[in-house]
């Protein structure tokens, strides 16, 4: 029997480099040559000596201003970006749900791309061919089905990866503001439909800047500031002092 599924993380600190040229000129280069090779940079500190643990049943809702980390916290546990000093363990079958989609390609069909999701998350492309109706329809995009990925918006595309996923059974699930892509009314039937997914999947982290989306969604609430955690705990508590702190 397999272990439950987990996260845990500690003292973890992500440190970014911002170089002032991305493209510098062959001046540039050249003096930089003189200064022994070292371009300037600023470094931009995303996480701060954070430390948590995520348990099966959690429901966890990432919360905090633009620049907090929150982002950047949810591609670490996908194992996008490592962390620059601390350890990260995360335990169990992960799928990150981001606004990109689930490694989308621009020039191959919805319906390939679904596809192709599928055998990325373990599922035969049989199984996803089989799924692909329930996937469009849910979706909103039935006569996309067969358009290159390239014609779809960016809310096209994030619902497209949203009904994707919604057909595999996750273990740990990443969201990053998943609710963007249509109108009210499709984001009514997404805040649905991830209720039901969660009632499957052991483990959720979402980000959201809709606190009425986090307290539909979460049980527990993570307010992050400045790259460390602010507050932990009961949805309503952290979400009323978030709010009062920024009205």
């Amino acid at each position: 029997m397999s272990a439950p599924p987990s996260i845990r993380l500690k003292d973890v600190r992500l440190t970014y480099r911002l170089y002032s040229n991305r493209r510098p000129s062959l001046k540039l280069s050249f003096l930089s040559a003189l200064r022994g090779g070292v371009e300037e940079h600023q470094e931009l500190h995303a996480l701060r000596g954070v430390s948590l643990e995520i348990r099966p049943g959690d429901r966890v809702g990432l919360i905090g201003p633009n620049g907090a980390g929150k982002t950047t916290m949810l591609r670490l546990l996908a194992g996008i970006f490592p962390p620059s000093a601390g350890t990260v363990e995360v335990s169990g079958f992960t799928v990150p749900l981001f606004r990109m989609g689930l490694g989308f390609e621009a020039e191959i069909t919805g319906e390939e791309n679904v596809v192709q999701a599928g055998a990325l998350l373990g599922i035969s492309a049989k199984q996803m061919r089989e799924r692909a109706e329930q996937i469009f329809e849910f979706a909103e995009l039935k006569k996309f089905r067969n358009s290159p990925l390239k014609y779809y918006s960016r809310g096209m595309v994030t619902r497209l990866a949203f009904g994707t996923v919604c057909e595999v059974d996750p273990e740990i699930l990443l969201l990053d503001e998943v609710f963007g892509g249509g109108d009210m009314s499709f984001r009514e039937k997404a805040v649905k439909r991830m209720q039901e997914l969660i009632l499957r999947t052991p483990i959720v982290v979402m980000v959201s800047h809709s606190m009425a989306t986090v307290r539909d969604v979460a049980n527990r609430v993570i307010w992050l500031q400045d790259g460390e955690i602010r507050m932990d705990g009961d949805p309503e508590q952290v979400i009323s002092a978030y709010e009062a702190s920024v009205n």
